[in-house]
């Protein structure tokens, strides 16, 4: 599963070179069962329900567990003071040497990291035109060049510092694109930036040529030594420091060439400009450089070995359940690297969906993130072991031998008569956090079945719903390039008027009002002139 992949589904001491981290070439004791409780109750005590992450490092549910040395680290460096320039440059030439990179650099997120490497590009280290960002009036470098398959949601680092994003299509239009304008190409790591027509390999020939820098945005893979896309030419490579290297949630790995990477640190905080925003502490800086030195010692195989054993028991306990099926998936790409457990049946047999299972284990306790899907007349849980704990499987093998050995009678499939014509154009009041904004529907109806479309502030997208009773439902999708977000309606009908909520997935719930609009132009022939006009 490559970075993409994961969004469709829809975290001490002296400065080397004086005092060396604490060797890690000791086994790792797993966490034990107080601090695990512990950890629950701090959560519990603001009403916060923890999760068992079968879904994998995604942020919005917390990343990676920090290793144990990583905790230590981050814990010893909060104690003492230093000065963060000299933590950058320490942190740069310990990170250089575990990786074999020329430099290092510790950033507030992968993000972060692409905003500052984008900032070092524009401005050349120049401090004068780094305050006036994002306004690149005057300045020389100011486009950046991707290719569209690297196109995601996370280029808005990039758009931060007021750059212009050229989307390219073939090798033929990136070279036509070049020009002095060009700050910087930008790469998402997936298969298509490690082979075919438009590699980095391909790319970076061309870049090198022009004297363009490449970065690329390795997030979720596995860290390579020697590092695999420096080797095919990168000039930057970025990971996140809460994914697999199992560091710091709120840091970012950047490793490639000294001088963008001296520019891009000039371009964070703690100093003033574009990037204060984006804060790194002494705690993370640490902390990501044990993850680093951690990373280079860690049994990599005993934990491949280990999340199979876990894969191993909940299978063994599903193939006791009739008409069930398992699959694990071992993947070999970098990117969200660790085995997946597909449990697949019926639904017309156990009356039960993938999807109904995870939104009810995601919202019911013991709570558990997996993912879930219908395809193909099957449907499906997946179980992704890369942040199980010891004991997970366990909780989550008993839970699923619970929920799909339950008797349930067969789903309903008619629907109640729709209770009203909602067919024509509707003004509409979507009422968010701190703003309403005004926005309409055109619905056409047949039965129970609606479609349309939804038009926002800024675009016109179909739309289709349904209506049972007075219970409407409808959805939309804005779509823009690497990005999207989904509209969906949920309300009641009366009279001219629907009311309800308005769920868009990660930016949350807003509300809305629909009233049935009314045409106020008068009835009049309209008289159509034979010939051209006499008079203008």
């Amino acid at each position: 599963m490559n970075r993409r992949d994961a969004i469709k589904d829809l975290s001490l001491l002296p400065l080397a070179g004086g005092v060396m981290l604490p060797k890690m070439s000791a086994p790792v004791a797993e966490p034990n069962g107080a601090a695990v409780a512990a950890g629950k109750e701090i959560y519990q005590a603001i009403g916060v329900e923890p999760i068992i992450n079968c879904r994998g490092t995604f942020t919005i549910i917390g990343g990676s567990i920090e290793r144990p040395e990583v905790r230590n680290a981050m814990d010893a460096a909060a104690q003492v003071f230093v000065q963060y320039d000299e933590l950058a440059f320490g942190a740069g030439k310990r990170l250089a040497e575990l990786t074999g990179a020329e430099w290092g650099m510790v950033s507030a997120g992968c993000a972060a990291g692409m905003k500052h490497v984008t900032a070092a590009c524009v401005t050349g280290g120049n401090p004068e035109k780094l305050i006036r960002i994002p306004n690149l009036a005057g300045f020389d470098k100011t486009e950046v060049i991707i290719p569209r398959y690297s196109r995601n949601v996370y280029d808005h680092a990039l758009r931060n510092i007021g750059v212009t994003l050229i989307t390219v299509d073939s090798i033929d239009e990136l070279k036509n694109a070049i020009s002095s304008r060009t700050a910087m190409i930008y790469l998402m790591a997936m298969q298509e930036s490690m082979s075919g027509p438009m590699s980095l390999e391909l790319i970076s020939k061309i870049a090198k040529e022009k004297n363009v820098p490449v970065m690329v945005d390795a997030a979720a893979e596995d860290l390579t030594i020697p590092n695999v896309h420096l080797k095919m030419g990168a000039d930057v490579v970025i990971y996140s420091g809460g994914k697999a290297l199992c560091g710091p949630q709120c840091a970012g790995l950047v490793l490639g060439r000294k001088d963008l990477l001296m520019s891009a640190w000039q371009a964070s905080a703690p100093h003033h400009g574009p990037g204060r925003d984006n804060k790194v502490g002494r705690e993370e800086t640490m902390g990501m450089i044990a993850a680093v030195e951690a990373w280079t010692k860690r049994d990599h195989a005993g934990e491949w070995k280990r999340w199979l054993l876990w894969l191993d028991n909940i299978s063994k306990k599903m193939a006791t359940i009739d008409g069930v099926k398992t699959t694990v998936v071992e993947p070999k790409e970098l990117s969200n690297r660790t085995p997946q457990l597909r449990i697949t049946w019926d639904p017309a047999k156990l009356n039960i969906s993938g999807e109904e299972i995870a939104e009810l284990f995601g919202r019911t306790k013991p709570r558990i993130a997996l993912g879930g899907g219908t395809r193909d007349g099957a449907t499906f849980v997946s179980i992704t072991t890369g942040q199980m704990q010891p004991g997970d499987d366990k909780v989550v093998s008993d839970r699923l031998y619970e929920v799909l050995t339950q008797k349930r009678a067969p789903q309903k499939t008619d629907m109640a008569a729709a209770s009203s014509s909602v067919k024509g154009h509707w003004d509409m009041e979507v009422e968010f956090f701190s703003s309403t904004s005004k926005q309409s529907l055109i619905i056409e109806q047949d039965g129970n079945w609606l479609v349309g479309s939804h038009k926002g502030e800024f675009s016109v997208r179909e739309m289709q719903g349904t209506l049972e009773g007075n219970e409407i439902k409808m959805r939309s999708t804005d779509r823009q390039l690497g990005d999207a977000i989904t509209f969906m309606f949920s309300g009641t009908v009366k009279d001219d008027t629907i009311t309800g909520s308005v769920y868009m997935g990660e930016y949350m719930t807003a509300k809305f009002t629909a009233k049935r609009h009314t045409f106020k132009s008068k009835r009049e022939k309209i008289m159509i002139p034979s010939g051209p006009p006499l008079a203008t």
